[in-house]
């Protein structure tokens, strides 16, 4: 893929990172326009006051896109936070676990790190067995949870592993408000906002920049906080100061403004899903059929849409096959393919701004290394 930059013609990079991920050009150039001097003011977000009235204009008008774009009722409050979505690890059980104990399911790394954490606070009951290796979450009629529970909390879409939950449960009781970590999978598709206690997502991966965290918050559970959470992580303090307690990132906040705007500007969550349905096929369409040469670990139930980890040469890889595909992706512009340490191989992660053509790039290529290397 190539462009042309003043007379030369430039390769664009494909960009799969998990996150920090890619940010719609869009918004890029209009970041880069106003980066100066916001809309003729004289000034760059990033040197005006958080008090002022053009950055009021810029936060309220990200809450309002977030409301619009996601339905959210009158009784949740939006926040706009810090410390990324590890932050929230200890915020949620410092704010909501009432009764000292809390019911958490563990299908992945992201979940199983928010469990340990909220062990620090109360008693963690998993719903679940952890499996041995990530990549299925075990039938949600076998979930058991306990008695005086203050909520049940899940990652709705591990990036490490790929295993995404569907947005309802049947099992879960009806009077235990559900949290859930949807940092990879927020402003991708639509759900039902009212079925949750809260949401959060680091703008990192769907809708901006690293620094700053999106928590919508059914307001009944504000003004729990135990006596220790710190002043910055305490939802009513925060909502309070309309998430101004102290100087939010500015500019992180603006980018994720830009970013929700230019959302509703190409068909808005309906759009963003088809899309996302179209991209992780494409992917997928090659995996399933190589006969074993690309191998992805998750149950075809919960596959992700977001992110599709994968290993070349068969289940447990082929160390030389999966440097050479690296090295040829390399050489085609794709970047930022190799999949987390943890668990090896390869992955790509297809956020709303990667866009169907250059997956269809990745998935050519993919098609064509196989053709090249099958035994």
């Amino acid at each position: 893929m190539e462009s042309v930059v003043n007379g030369c013609i430039k390769k664009k990079i494909i960009n799969f990172s998990p996150g920090p991920a890619k940010i719609p050009e869009e918004v890029l150039e209009i970041a880069q326009k106003e980066l100066v001097d916001f809309q003729g003011h004289g000034l760059s977000v990033m040197e005006m006051s958080h008090r002022s009235k053009e950055f009021e204009s810029i936060i309220f008008g990200a809450e309002k896109t977030v409301r619009e774009l996601l339905d959210v009722p009158a009784n949740y409050k939006v926040l706009f936070m810090q410390g990324g979505g590890a932050g929230q690890f200890s915020a949620v059980p410092l704010n909501l676990m009432r009764t000292g104990t809390a019911d958490y399911l563990v299908s992945g790394s992201w979940s199983q790190a928010a469990a340990k954490e909220a062990k620090k606070y109360g008693t963690v009951h998993l719903v679940a067995p952890t499996p041995e290796k990530f990549g299925s979450v075990p039938d949600e009629s076998e979930w058991k949870f306990s008695d005086n529970s203050s909520y049940f909390y899940h990652c709705g879409n591990e990036t490490v592993h790929g295993v995404e939950l569907p947005t309802t449960f049947t099992s879960v009781p009806g009077h235990l408000p559900i949290v859930a970590d949807i940092s990879s999978s927020l402003m991708s598709r639509k759900f039902d906002v009212s079925k949750y206690g809260m949401v959060f997502g680091g703008a990192q991966k769907n809708v901006g920049c690293a620094g700053v965290v999106l928590g919508i918050i059914r307001e009944d559970l504000f003004g729990h906080a135990r006596k220790e959470c710190p002043s910055v992580l305490d939802y009513k303090l925060l909502d309070a100061h309309t998430s101004l307690y102290n100087t939010p990132p500015c500019f992180n906040v603006y980018v994720m403004g830009l970013v929700l705007n230019w959302i509703k500007k190409h068909g808005g969550l309906d759009a963003m899903d088809e899309m996302s349905q179209r991209k992780s096929s494409l992917i997928y369409s090659v995996i399933d059929k190589s006969n074993g040469f690309y191998y992805n670990p998750v149950d075809k139930r919960y596959r992700s849409r977001m992110n599709v980890p994968f290993r070349v040469g068969g289940v447990n890889g082929d160390e030389e096959l999966e440097k050479r595909f690296l090295q040829e992706a390399g050489k085609l512009h794709m970047v930022q393919l190799k999949g987390h340490r943890s668990v090896g191989g390869m992955r790509a992660s297809l956020y709303n701004a990667v866009t169907v053509e250059e997956t269809q790039v990745l998935a050519d290529f993919m098609q064509d290394f196989y053709d090249r290397n099958r035994v």
